[in-house]
């Protein structure tokens, strides 16, 4: 359930929901130069000071980009990464900066009172995945100005820091030799996915980028098959193979997404949820077993709690 509006704009700072004119641009227009740049998608974050820059990770190099891969092997095993809340922590608080803007988007474009516009954007985001969505369905709203005013504008400089435990973590999976691809996956559009894992300094572990495309209509995102599917015909995976698809790797923090996954064939599937009291919520659902199972066996969705542990986890 989202939080109430007053709550969020009481407890965000106001430093960390605002971003001047200036600092939107200035992020923006290196995307918007290198993400047609070929097959190859290279991303230098303008927000980072030379210093910042210079860290391992920070300049995105996507040798991939946004796909296809390469038509190969048909036995290959690709690791797909959600983004959002499951590559940084909750306690950046950057799902509720989004919600702060999200609100203002609905309360100002469609002239709702606060009440309206709470209930309208919690009704779209649980029927269709996403907020703008329902928007664009509904109110024939442009995704990529909602995009600008949503997540292009979250201060995310303010929150998110170079995570060199992070690094580390992936470089240890990477490096296991057990993959051939790290993939990301995400419901948010590309310019924030780009954004995020410069900041983090993983920008250079990952083959691609499957992204959420706002200037698309009907808007397809996670949990959607659509969504998965696209995502498979871009890593050129057969998914009509069930033993394709069986050995095959998925992380995400969405119940509703990982589920999905599953539901599909996906053969390890990785719900990380970061903490203790949300896992007991989840043992209490009818549909716990069905699902998740303790240990690593690997044959229902495994619970990560912390993201150090993956390694274990994948058995490197």
């Amino acid at each position: 359930m989202l939080k109430l509006p007053t709550r969020l704009y009481n407890t965000i700072p106001p430093r960390l929901v605002k971003m001047t004119v200036e600092q939107h641009q200035q992020q923006q227009q290196p995307i918007q130069q290198h993400c047609q740049n070929g097959q190859t998608v290279t991303y230098v974050n303008p927000e980072l000071t030379p210093v910042e820059q210079a860290k391992p990770g920070r300049k995105v190099e996507l040798p991939f980009g946004f796909g296809p891969l390469p038509k190969e092997h048909s036995d290959k095993t690709i690791f797909y990464f959600d983004i959002d809340n499951c590559l940084y922590p909750k306690s950046t608080r950057i799902f509720e900066m989004m919600q702060v803007k999200i609100h203002a988007y609905f309360k100002h474009n469609l002239q709702l009172n606060d009440e309206d516009a709470h209930r309208l954007h919690h009704d779209y985001y649980k029927t269709y995945g996403l907020a703008i969505e329902g928007l664009v369905r509904n109110h024939q709203v442009d995704a990529l100005d909602y995009n600008s005013k949503v997540d292009d504008a979250l201060d995310l400089h303010a929150v998110l820091r170079y995570d060199k435990p992070l690094r580390d973590t992936l470089l240890k999976v990477k490096q296991s030799g057990k993959f051939d691809y790290f993939w990301l996956v995400t419901n948010a559009y590309k310019n924030h996915a780009l954004r995020v894992v410069s900041f983090l300094g993983i920008g250079d572990l990952f083959d691609g980028l499957t992204y959420c495309d706002y200037s698309k209509f009907p808007i397809i995102c996670k949990p959607m098959k659509d969504y998965f599917v696209n995502v498979f015909d871009l890593t050129q995976l057969d998914y009509n193979n069930k033993d394709v698809l069986a050995q095959q790797w998925f992380i995400d923090d969405s119940e509703l997404n990982v589920k999905a996954a599953y539901d599909l064939g996906v053969g390890h599937v990785i719900h990380y949820v970061e903490h203790e009291e949300d896992i007991a919520k989840l043992k209490q659902k009818d549909d716990f077993t069905k699902y998740y199972e303790e240990g690593a066996t690997g044959s229902k969705i495994q619970i990560l709690s912390s993201f150090s542990d993956l390694p274990k986890l994948v058995g490197v």
